[in-house]
């Protein structure tokens, strides 16, 4: 099974042409190598919170991912926006996959404690927030990846929710 994959990067620079994103390549080689993922669509927008919103509107309804990450725009900065954006378009919250990459990436740097990433579900799509550094992106998202099959299997209405 290809999961549909789309990319979304929050950042002013990198909307500007002025930062290259090395996060999202992260992403896209551990979503390709350990999901199996097929990267559907892909964009940097602003830190803006209608542009993100927008996008993963689009993202989820349009493209019809099975999953949409975002990297950036999850700190404390003020225009840090991204789980502002999200929780305004998700359905429900998925509380635990937040919970688990914090824990996970605060066993490398206590700093990962000021991560205030999201993760929930817009219709059958499952969002997750990410940090905006590579480093960040990968710890985080080696924290939850072996627990996605699954919880896009049962989005998917593929398998139950208790199917070992």
């Amino acid at each position: 099974m290809r999961w549909k994959v789309a990319l979304l990067t929050a950042s002013d620079k990198g909307s500007r042409g002025e930062r290259e994103d090395t996060s999202a390549q992260v992403i896209r080689e551990l979503v390709e190598e350990e999901l199996s993922g097929e990267i559907v669509d892909y964009r940097i927008v602003p830190d803006e919170q209608d542009e993100i919103m927008a996008a993963l509107i689009e993202m989820t309804d349009y493209y019809q991912a099975d999953l949409v990450i975002t990297t950036g725009g999850t700190g404390l900065a003020p225009r840090d926006l991204t789980p502002e954006a999200t929780l305004k378009v998700i359905d429900r919250e998925v509380p635990g996959l937040a919970e688990a990459m914090r824990i996970g990436a605060m066993q490398r740097t206590r700093r990962a404690m000021l991560s205030r990433g999201v993760c929930g579900i817009r219709g059958r799509s499952l969002i997750i927030n990410l940090p905006g550094s590579p480093k960040g992106v990968h710890e985080n998202l080696l924290a939850i990846m072996d627990q996605l099959p699954h919880a896009l299997n049962i989005l998917s209405g593929r398998i139950g929710e208790h199917t070992e």
